[in-house]
């Protein structure tokens, strides 16, 4: 039956991050090449992440960029370093989270989601996604590299913030109830 919920939870996070990264989306041409996507595509695969766990994080974003590369493939050709940072972005948030709780029982907020999240959309979107530009398009990554830190250091804080909302709206974390699923 875990299984079950764990998959459904997985698809409807799934739809959701397509919908906001490829139709809710916008792209925005740097140096001639789409380079910068303004999207919240990626709070679904984060949630995943830290509801479902990593491993169904990374399941999440690695599913959401293949079904949404061949429903809309907006910016360019399928490229699987793309799909490799959305598995981390499945991957990453989580892990970031538990080091920045270690020896703490409260409640994660705003400002550890911010600190995790700036973590992984670092290494992400940043540093990886900046490569995967580069080699696409030969374009030099100092010449797209500063607009994407720039709208990262928009879209990290709005991230934790929505994270934060629906983390604080659940009455219980999904986590909780896959581990009560268990012992039913």
């Amino acid at each position: 039956m875990r299984g079950v919920l764990n998959l459904t939870r997985a698809g409807l996070l799934i739809a959701a991050s397509v919908v906001l990264t490829r139709f809710a989306g916008v792209m925005i041409p740097l140096a001639g090449v789409l380079a910068l996507r303004l999207s919240f595509g990626d709070v679904p695969i984060i949630l995943a992440s830290l509801f479902l766990g990593p491993a169904w994080g990374a399941i999440v974003g690695i599913a959401a960029d293949l079904v949404g590369s061949m429903l809309n493939p907006m910016g360019g050709p399928f490229f699987p370093g793309f799909t490799l940072t959305s598995a981390l972005v499945g991957v990453l948030p989580w892990l970031f989270l538990r080091l920045f709780s270690m020896g703490r029982s409260d409640k994660p907020g705003f400002w550890r989601y911010l600190a995790a999240l700036a973590c992984s959309d670092l290494i992400t979107s940043v540093i990886l996604n900046t490569y995967w530009l580069h080699i696409m398009y030969g374009k030099a990554i100092m010449a797209i590299l500063p607009p994407r830190i720039i709208a990262r250091a928009v879209l990290v804080p709005a991230f934790a913030g929505l994270v934060t909302l629906v983390t604080n709206a659940m009455p219980l974390p999904i986590a909780s109830l896959v581990r009560a699923d268990r012992k039913s």
